[in-house]
């Protein structure tokens, strides 16, 4: 059976920055939980990162840019918490490698697993598009990321990868 790496956040796990669950309600999620298919991770609490914990966001660029060394994760106190982002993106991808993971399901908007947006760096709720540092990780290396509003994309690749 073909597993399928998922935000924690998503499957109800007490994960996010701020301490609250921000479950996603889906029928095929909770289909594919029943199933056993989801390896549930977080890779800001992976990383040793607290909950709740200080907001982040990346500065002035995207994942890829934090990947390569050219901008920076800083909290919304301006504590640069890069490290952090950078070890959760190398578990997750550890993770992925050690379950044969072709699909992730990712939270939007998180400078983590962002896959469509993430916000701006200027704490200010703007969002833009970009792609967080556990994604883009996680795409360089041959895994399809789908955001939480993509899950029947994500039903379709799998049908594929199954067929």
């Amino acid at each position: 059976m073909i597993k399928l790496l998922v935000s924690a956040c998503l499957i109800g796990e007490r994960v996010r920055y701020n301490g609250t669950v921000k479950t996603h309600d889906s029928s095929i999620l909770k289909y594919w939980q029943y199933q056993r298919r989801l390896v549930p991770f977080c890779p800001e609490v992976v990383a040793g990162l607290s909950v709740p914990r200080s907001c982040s966001e990346i500065s002035g660029g995207n994942g890829s840019a934090v990947l390569h060394g050219q901008t920076s994760v800083m909290n919304i106190s301006g504590q640069d918490v890069t490290k952090y982002f950078l070890d959760g993106a190398k578990k997750a991808l550890e993770l992925a490698r050690s379950n044969k993971i072709e699909i992730a399901v990712l939270k939007d908007g998180s400078p983590s697993c962002g896959s469509t947006y993430i916000y701006d760096g200027s704490f200010s709720q703007i969002k833009r598009p970009g792609r967080g540092i556990t994604t883009v990780l996680l795409q360089e290396n041959g895994v399809r990321v789908f955001s939480e509003r993509e899950i029947p994309k994500a039903s379709e690749y799998l049908k594929t990868l199954e067929s």
